[in-house]
């Protein structure tokens, strides 16, 4: 299996899960790259979502006040900025693994993520993505990949899922 799929309804601790794991495959020795997705709240609400880079950058990837035709419910998502994205996640010899939050209906807005992944997917390489639960297109393409792991998270199991994707990950690592 190439790529851990972390599933779950919203609040399930995907993205919590993925930035745990990440934080110590770098403890680690691991090479690693990809990005993670947070909130942006203004006074206690929800505006929308930013997308934070493993080596730092922050770009805001979706806003209620973002305008035009690339919508997933009340945010308008900014293809640019997952096109951007995408350009980042190439097989790379210096990564030894990426982590990706999310496959999701805003990322599968830009073509270029979708081939981006596509080819990452078949490099071999270790992929740990968060990815929705629901989804058609791209989301249940990768879904039935066979060499995937799908693993659902819930309340019951996300404490222990960061240690869980770190032994995955382990029993990956590259000979050096």
């Amino acid at each position: 299996m190439s790529a851990l799929l972390l599933t779950g309804p919203p609040g399930s601790g995907k993205t919590t899960a993925l930035r745990r794991a990440a934080a110590e495959a770098l403890r680690g020795g691991w090479r690693v790259g990809g990005f993670y997705t947070e909130e942006i709240r203004e006074a206690g609400v929800r505006r929308g979502f930013r997308a934070i880079t493993l080596d730092g950058e922050t770009r805001d990837l979706a806003r209620v006040d973002i305008r035009g035709p690339a919508r997933v419910g009340r945010y308008g998502v900014d293809v640019g900025v997952m096109d951007a994205l995408a350009a980042t996640l190439r097989p790379d010899p210096r990564v030894d693994a990426w982590f990706v939050d999310e496959i999701g209906k805003m990322e599968c807005l830009s073509p270029r993520f979708v081939a981006a992944m596509r080819a990452l997917l078949d490099a071999g390489v270790p992929v740990v993505a968060t990815i929705a639960l629901r989804g058609g297109g791209f989301i249940a393409e990768v879904k039935r990949r066979p060499d995937v792991e799908p693993r659902t998270l819930g309340r019951a199991t996300r404490d222990a899922a960061p240690a869980g994707i770190t032994d995955w990950l382990e029993s990956r690592r590259p000979p050096r």
